[in-house]
């Protein structure tokens, strides 16, 4: 969860009018931005006005007052976030497919089918009955809109599937067809983006590019999608989405069972654990601690996607990323010397709350759809792990000396440290996460201080490079990964210099071998890619760019059955344990206890 800024308390909340108690209606503050109700909107829901019996509380993904829908804004309003891995929520805006964080596949969404008819064609059928929530028929005009948009628009995030395909083509209305780039051949991307790029309609954005500035810089505040929800309204409390009962594919999926879906504006994990416990929240995407207590100890009708620990599987590496160009920094052995210091089991015990293993030196998940391709011997042989013995001597192997303070300089006299750790505030996980790494590096002398940051202020600092070390996500469980995550670390083709904004690499570490390596993995048959990953991975482990801190769900996946019941889990797998994706579907599922 992105979290900053005072927290407020429940009183607060109820005096607002935000969330509610499970068994009360929603108030009047709840819908103050309204106005109208909905029976007067075509094609919603007909359901009414919200009220705990028809409607599904979310949250996690947003903790400020929402500003721009735009989908293509650099940081768009919930739910319409350009994602960096699994996809679209496809609540207003959907994709051609939606990632499968159990299988590892795409699942269909706008698309039917992909086909390749040879290894540079990719083939995508629509879904004829598609159609946008103004009613306009959704065809492959849109589609091939969408994509060359980011051709002609270089600054949009999804621009780079121009890397990778060479030309979309109309064949008819309803059928797709992708040339993927004979110089860089990468299915594996191509299903990133036809599981990513949220489908845009053509009729209204081509009135949106006839206005000045960037296209990220346009605000949109009436999203118009192909998606089962709409934007109801919106405020400083909340943002709520009301169900299309026109949703074009009622007759393929279904509809959502929710009338609306309202996610709560909500400062910091503390008030979203407050008001998940007492049933206000059905759905949470949060850092929860100890969430186990709750059905053990409060017997509260509460769960996660397992009921043992780690309660979540895992779907992200949050890393510790090292500026390779600060002073001292540019020792790699003093790089190593910080990965063997680091305690990762007081890290997966305590700032993970048991919800990750302690993590390993390596690039790729050692679990679920990535499993096959971890090199566990490697890890252990060429990695690291806690050892501050081993730490001590590898600094004393590299000339430092300790000084009176307790901490190495290196022979030209270079201190290690004062160096700063940063994160958002609120982001109470990653925050202990780092208290841990500071206490760990002391011990082996080396001076780390903690720095929290609001969060505009700490992605500037991110993308254009200028930070000591900040914990920060990269590509997760994604169709592509775990390519897209040596990508993500180690390929520093297409970044600007440090001062300028770059969304990979933002460290701008740099080693020849990896464009080879990664070209040959992209385009390597299954036979051949386990090894390229390892080699990869060879190089992640011999520089030390990144430390993998802990194992991060892809979602916290946490559900309260206090009003709602049918969500899925390990027992009961029909969906992925996301609410982007092809994890979706569970909202069709679920069904109020009203």
């Amino acid at each position: 969860m992105s979290t900053h800024g005072r927290s407020k308390t429940r009183r607060e909340f109820l005096r607002d009018g935000a969330i509610l108690g499970a068994a009360a209606s929603v108030g009047p503050g709840l819908l103050a931005a309204c106005g109208t109700s909905s029976s007067g909107t075509s094609g919603v829901a007909k359901s009414g006005r919200p009220s705990r019996k028809n409607t599904l509380f979310v949250s996690g993904w947003q903790s400020s007052p929402p500003v721009n829908f735009n989908p293509l804004a650099a940081r768009p309003d919930w739910p319409n976030a350009f994602p960096t891995a699994a996809g679209q929520h496809m609540l207003v805006y959907e994709s051609l497919f939606g990632f499968d964080t159990l299988s590892g596949g795409i699942k269909p969404v706008l698309g039917k089918s992909v086909s390749y008819p040879d290894a540079t064609t990719a083939v995508v059928q629509l879904h004829p009955e598609a159609h946008w929530q103004d009613g306009k028929a959704l065809t492959a005009d849109d589609v091939v809109y969408t994509f060359r948009l980011a051709k002609e628009h270089s600054d949009l995030n999804y621009a780079t599937v121009w890397t990778y395909v060479s030309d979309v083509v109309k064949k008819d209305d309803h059928t797709v067809q992708f040339a993927l780039n004979p110089d860089n051949v990468n299915p594996g991307q191509l299903r990133h983006f036809l599981a990513t790029v949220p489908i845009l309609p053509q009729h209204v954005w081509t009135a949106v590019e006839s206005k000045s500035g960037s296209l990220l810089s346009q605000v949109d505040m009436k999203p118009v999608g192909s998606g089962p929800f709409k934007l109801y309204d919106q405020n400083q409390q909340r943002i709520a989405l009301v169900r299309d009962d026109s949703y074009w594919g009622k007759g393929v999926y279904g509809v959502p069972a929710p009338a609306y879906l309202i996610h709560p504006i909500l400062k910091s994990n503390d008030d979203i654990s407050l008001a998940f416990q007492s049933g206000e929240l059905d759905y949470s995407q949060s850092f929860i601690p100890q969430i186990w207590q709750m059905w053990e100890q409060k017997h509260l009708p509460v769960s996660t996607w397992l009921r043992q620990p780690p309660y979540h599987l895992p779907g992200s590496i949050p890393l510790l990323l090292l500026n390779v160009h600060r002073k001292g920094l540019d020792n790699v052995n003093v790089r190593r010397a910080l990965a063997h210091a680091i305690d990762y089991e007081q890290i997966a015990a305590t700032a993970m709350s048991r919800y990750s293993v302690p993590a390993r030196a390596s690039l790729v998940i050692p679990d679920g759809p990535e499993k096959k391709f971890f090199a566990s011997n490697q890890a252990q042989q060429m990695g690291w792990a806690h050892d501050p013995q081993k730490a001590v001597q590898l600094l004393e192997s590299a000339g430092a000396t300790k000084g009176g303070d307790g901490i190495y300089r290196l022979p030209d006299g270079t201190r290690l440290g004062p160096w700063k750790l940063q994160c958002p505030y609120g982001w109470t996980d990653w925050m202990t996460s780092l208290q841990v790494v500071q206490q760990s590096a002391k011990a082996v002398g080396i001076e780390l201080t903690t720095n929290f940051p609001e969060v505009p202020q700490f992605f500037e600092s991110v993308y254009s490079g200028d930070y000591d070390m900040v914990q920060f996500f990269v590509t997760g469980l994604d169709p592509s990964a775990p390519w897209a995550r040596f990508r993500d670390v180690l390929d520093s083709r297409g970044v600007p210099p440090i001062g300028q904004s770059a969304f990979w690499d933002t460290n701008r570490f740099s080693d020849p071998s990896v464009p080879s390596l990664l070209g040959r993995a992209g385009a390597a048959a299954s036979s051949d890619v386990t090894r390229l990953f390892a080699q990869l991975d060879a190089v992640f482990q011999n520089n030390v760019p990144a430390i993998p801190l802990e194992y991060r769900p892809f979602e916290f996946f946490e559900y309260n059955e206090t009003a709602w019941t049918g969500f899925p889990n390990s027992k009961n797998p029909y969906a992925p344990p996301t609410m982007s994706g092809a994890g979706v579907r569970w909202l069709f599922k679920v069904r109020t206890k009203g």
